[in-house]
């Protein structure tokens, strides 16, 4: 009994830490794209704007505005 609910935790706490991980990979591709980007000077300020406090969301665990703010960035970027 006690191994079938350690299992259904296990299962249930897998995805959140799939999604976290995101968030990094996320931050790398746009510290990637950002120094060949052609974009404006203020297009470039907001994608780094939007990337620290992806990066500030993310150290503070909130993963799902942190995802919304990276993805903010790269969609200005076009990636």
């Amino acid at each position: 009994m006690f191994t079938r609910i350690s299992i259904a935790l296990l299962l249930a706490l897998a995805p959140a830490t799939a999604l976290a991980s995101q968030c990094p990979t996320m931050m790398a591709a746009i510290d990637a794209a950002l120094p060949t980007a052609s974009l404006s000077d203020a297009d470039k300020a907001k994608v780094a704007e939007l990337r620290k406090k992806g990066e500030e969301q993310h150290s503070a665990g909130d993963h799902a505005g942190s995802e919304a703010s990276l993805g903010e960035a790269k969609k200005l970027l076009g990636i």
